[in-house]
């Protein structure tokens, strides 16, 4: 028997895996956050082959169990393939409705091209740079999740910096001028009484890495970085601390909103087709952050294996990464005043106007 090609055996598997569902097999266990599973009275939901892209780094690190999963479900498919009398139900752990087909990145101008052209039906990108794809493409690009909130530290090499109105007369080394960093930490300085413009200096380099050299040779004491680089400071530099987590900073203005770095987007054209995949899609990308956030060194080890970060980089870094699945009424509310604040800061920060609601998904 000729081997069919991997999309067909994808195709296939999402039919075998969608008759398996019928067949009452469980589906991984969602958390809070994501949508409720549907009732044992309803129709399952269809299945569907996604392709999906990430960026290396935090917004990557939820996925990495439901990739493990997938690409385990896909060698059982074509090794029963090529032997059929082996052939059977694959693992309960790998029963999904869905198959997908992941793509991992270094930058998003890698990613948002496929995105717009349809090579891509959902992807992980910047939670400022989903607002811009939304009004580039006039509103064919929804927001399915928030999956990372802040990741902005201020780490200093000393004890003066107990409260962002402690950075009065300091000087700050960061990177990021002109985007979400420069927005977010303005904002928060702002918010506590400090005038960035007047009251602190922050002294903008290129890259992180220059943040950590000038810490390293005592150009700096204390600098804007985010994780995981925070993580690979503190491994060359001694004593370095953290001394303010800007999302706690962010979350204590108790305001609705809050600090996001990532969201996964999808082409509305792919939601339309198949709106229940995409629920189904939440759920098993809901189970795969809660088994990451619970199983911090056998989730760094994927991660590392992935090459999306050092495993041992990762390990001490993930419970600094806020790492979520945030969907519904708490997506909306805390992306749109996120973006909101982005605006006010710079109204081209998120594509020149404010995404309109039909932007958030809604189950």
């Amino acid at each position: 028997m000729k081997k069919r090609s991997l999309a067909a055996l994808l195709m296939a598997a999402a039919m075998t895996l969608s008759l398996a569902a019928c067949g009452g097999a469980g589906a991984p266990a969602a958390s809070s956050s994501a949508p409720a599973a549907s009732s044992a009275a309803e129709e399952p939901a269809e299945s569907a082959h996604f392709s999906v892209a990430a960026l290396k780094g935090p917004t990557a690190m939820g996925l990495v169990k439901l990739m493990e999963e997938n690409d385990a479900r896909t060698a059982a498919l074509l090794s029963s393939e090529s032997r059929p009398e082996e052939s059977g139900d694959a693992p309960a752990a790998l029963k999904s409705q869905n198959v997908y087909s992941f793509t991992l990145a270094a930058s998003p101008d890698e990613v948002t091209p496929k995105l717009i052209q349809g090579e891509l039906d959902m992807a992980c990108v910047p939670a400022n740079l989903a607002a811009v794809l939304y009004g580039k493409t006039e509103g064919q690009v929804e927001v399915l999740a928030v999956n990372t909130l802040g990741v902005l530290y201020i780490v200093e090499n000393g004890n003066a910096v107990q409260s962002l109105a402690d950075l009065k007369g300091m000087t700050v080394a960061a990177s990021g001028k002109g985007s979400t960093p420069e927005y977010a930490l303005r904002y928060l300085l702002e918010q506590n009484g400090v005038d960035p413009d007047r009251d602190v200096t922050i002294d903008w380099k290129s890259e992180h890495s220059e943040c950590v050299a000038a810490l390293a040779s005592g150009a700096a004491s204390v600098a804007l970085l985010p994780q995981p680089f925070v993580t690979v400071a503190q491994s060359k530099l001694e004593g370095l601390r953290v001394a303010l987590d800007l999302t706690e900073e962010w979350d204590r203005l108790d305001n609705g909103s809050g600090l996001i770095t990532g969201v996964i987007v999808a082409r509305r054209d792919a939601v339309e087709k198949n709106p229940s995949a995409v629920e189904a899609f939440l759920q098993d990308y809901a189970a795969s952050v809660d088994w990451v956030n619970a199983n911090t060194a056998a989730a760094a080890e994927l991660i590392g294996s992935y090459g999306i970060v050092d495993a041992a980089v990762a390990e001490k870094a993930l419970p600094a990464c806020n790492i979520v699945c945030l969907t519904g009424e708490e997506m909306h509310q805390r992306l749109s005043g996120y973006l909101s604040v982005l605006y006010e800061q710079n109204p081209q920060a998120v594509g020149g106007t404010l995404p309109e609601d039909d932007f958030y998904f809604s189950a």
